[in-house]
C-alpha cells in the first residue's frame, strides 16, 4: 500500500529549463495513516468595469487562483502503551507542524512535494487533459487538535488539518497554459488615457496595428477613446 509523503524541494539548485524531479531533498516525511478523503479547490479572478448605462459591470478575466488541497491526517501512539512509558504522539505531528516555519536560507517557507501512489492527486491543471500525479505546494496553515491523554497529560493521539497551495514556476504556467495571444477575437475595455497604439502593443506587441483594431470596430475618430468603451481584437493572421 502505498503512503502519502512529502518531501521537500530545492529550489535553489534548479537549472535552467530543468523540471523539478530531480531536486527534491532530506528525508521524505511519511504520513502515518493515509487520509480518508481530501478536498481540491481552485477558481478564477474576475474584475468588475462599471460602464454608465448598462445594467451590470462587465466582467474582465484577471488572473487564475492557485489548486489548494485541505487534507486531514491522523496520527496515534497508543500502541506503544498508555502508562507512564507512553510516547507522546507530537513526536510524529511535530514535523508536519514544521512545514510551516520559515526556512532560515530561503528565508521563506520551503515548497514541498506530495505524493500518494499513481494517481494523485489525478487532476490535469492544463487545457492538455494531462494528469498530473504530484503536487507541488507551499504549505498555508496546520491546525493540530489532540483528542487522547493519558493519566500524566501526554497526547495520544492527535489529528492534524493541512491547507495547501499549488506552487509552479513561471516557466512551468506558461508551458502549461500555452498561451495564444493573436489568434482569435478577443475584448477589451479602454481605461482612462489608453491609446489605440498601446492597446495594440499590449495585444500584438505592434503598435502599429492599431489601424486594424479601428477598421474592425468601425471607429471614426480613433484619436478619442472614451473609457469604458468595448472594443474587439481581432486575430492578425
Amino acid at each position: 500500500m502505498a503512503k502519502m509523503t512529502f518531501q521537500k524541494l530545492d529550489l535553489s539548485k534548479k537549472a535552467k529549463g530543468e523540471r523539478l524531479e530531480s531536486q527534491t531533498t532530506g528525508k521524505p516525511f511519511e504520513v502515518q495513516f493515509n487520509p480518508t478523503e481530501y478536498s481540491l479547490s481552485t477558481g478564477n479572478q474576475f474584475a468588475e468595469v462599471a460602464i454608465p448605462g448598462l445594467d451590470s459591470p462587465v466582467l474582465q478575466f484577471v488572473r487564475g487562483n492557485s489548486e489548494r488541497i485541505t487534507l486531514e491526517l491522523f496520527f496515534d501512539t497508543t500502541d506503544d502503551g498508555t502508562g507512564s512509558k507512553a510516547k507522546s504522539v507530537t513526536e510524529k505531528t511535530d514535523p508536519f507542524y514544521r512545514f510551516v516555519k520559515i526556512d532560515p536560507k530561503s528565508h521563506a517557507p520551503a515548497v514541498y512535494r506530495l505524493t500518494w501512489g499513481k494517481n494523485f492527486p489525478n487532476t490535469s491543471a492544463s487545457y492538455d487533459g494531462k494528469a498530473i500525479n504530484v503536487f507541488d505546494c507551499v504549505v498555508e496553515s496546520v491546525d493540530r487538535k489532540f483528542t487522547l491523554f493519558n493519566s500524566d497529560g501526554v497526547p495520544l493521539r492527535a489529528t492534524i488539518t493541512l491547507k495547501l497551495k499549488q506552487y509552479k514556476t513561471l516557466e512551468e504556467q506558461l508551458k502549461e497554459l500555452n498561451l495564444q495571444s493573436s489568434d482569435h477575437t478577443r475584448v477589451h475595455i479602454v481605461r482612462q488615457g489608453e491609446t489605440l497604439p498601446q492597446i495594440a502593443y499590449a495585444a500584438y506587441e505592434d503598435p502599429s496595428q492599431w489601424r486594424l483594431i479601428a477598421d474592425h470596430n468601425h471607429l471614426l475618430n480613433p484619436r478619442k477613446l472614451a473609457p469604458g468603451t468595448v472594443l474587439e481584437l481581432p486575430p492578425t493572421g
